[in-house]
């Protein structure tokens, strides 16, 4: 059986896919199974042991572009699948399979797919609150729940890449590296403030280690920022490496403090302690699928929120989760994977 899935546009999303895979593969132990995916997700698919080959869908997110989507159809009809998956929950996703005339097209109905796709879905959300749960519900029959314990997450390291991006950014691993992941491209409201961060690196580099800043060329003005407050112990890798290389460097931390992010689902499916910090958003829906990961939430009567800007303008959600607090819980997450380099 030859297996296509269409692929979330985000990086977390993409992420939380992987039980699905792995689910298909308990299913269908001979299947092959390929993704199309734009090029900013396809970096933490191609690491997946479950994905035999990617292919980049060169067509900008919510462009409709039919003559694009033909012709990478009459590319994807060449490779003989047997099912398409569908995740996104738009039609423009489900058109491509149907016009590379995949047999069976499987997907969650919504914005009109009856058609399009011709296995459906219908999503309570109240009973599957996770994003991943979603996902994985779609290995199975319409009417059935997801095959539970998940799978978790889990993504191959380059060494030979991690080697040669350490060298060309003449980066040193002899003090050990917390990972900062300050950024979150959905919006402020999922950002823990600057100002705290920039507290945590202090303190971090005072105790010895040194802070490695990761993120794309968008959170340049925030790594930047910290940078500036936290001091020469601070490295700022913000937009000087692309995704695999990030995946890569991040290996050598021993903690990684993150908002809600894909860069957040890359830390836990490399398996480095975590501490995840939560806003508008919720862990009930996207968490890491690390079970011994620190998440930190306040929890408050407002969140979440789900708003990229606090609604309310005082973004007490995050404000009001401090330093110290966060710090204690990277000990504490460090403590649990019997990491070698631990807060003292």
């Amino acid at each position: 059986m030859r297996i296509l899935v269409v692929a979330p546009s985000w990086i977390g999303d993409a992420l939380l896919a992987q039980p699905l895979f792995a689910r298909l593969l308990v299913l269908h132990p001979s299947a092959t199974i390929d993704a199309i995916a734009p090029p900013w997700t396809a970096p933490v698919l191609r690491r997946m042991p479950e994905i035999s080959v990617v292919i980049d869908a060169p067509i900008e997110h919510g462009a409709l572009r039919l003559v694009e989507r033909w012709r990478l159809a009459r590319q994807l009809a060449a490779r003989s699948y047997d099912r398409a998956v569908v995740l996104p929950n738009s039609f423009k996703s489900a058109l491509t399979p149907w016009l590379a005339r995949i047999p069976v097209r499987i997907g969650f109905i919504g914005e009109q797919r009856y058609g399009v796709l011709n296995v459906l879905h219908r999503l309570d959300p109240q009973q599957l609150p996770l994003m991943a749960e979603r996902y994985a519900k779609l290995a199975e029959a319409p009417r059935a729940m997801p095959h539970r314990p998940l799978a978790g997450t889990s993504i191959r390291i380059d060494p030979v890449n991690r080697a040669r991006t350490l060298n060309l950014l003449a980066l040193n691993v002899e003090r050990p590296i917390v990972a900062f992941c300050p950024g979150a491209e959905y919006g402020p409201a999922k950002r823990w403030p600057v100002q705290h961060f920039t507290v945590l690196a202090r303190a971090l580099t005072a105790n010895g280690r040194q802070v490695w800043l990761f993120g794309g060329p968008k959170d340049q003005a925030i790594t930047r920022e910290i940078k500036e407050g936290a001091g020469e112990a601070c490295t700022d890798l913000a937009g000087r490496t692309d995704l695999a290389g990030a995946i890569d460097l991040m290996s050598y931390a021993s903690a990684v403090v993150s908002n809600d992010s894909g860069l957040m689902h890359v830390a836990a499916a490399i398996g480095r302690p975590l501490v995840a910090l939560y806003g508008s958003s919720s862990p009930a829906h996207t968490p890491p699928l690390a079970p011994d990961a620190q998440i930190l939430s306040l929890s408050l009567a407002c969140s979440p929120c789900y708003a990229r800007e606090c609604p309310l303008g005082h973004f007490r959600c995050l404000n009001d989760l401090d330093p110290i607090r966060v710090m204690d819980a990277i000990g504490q997450a460090e403590k649990s994977t019997n990491s070698a380099h631990r807060i003292d």
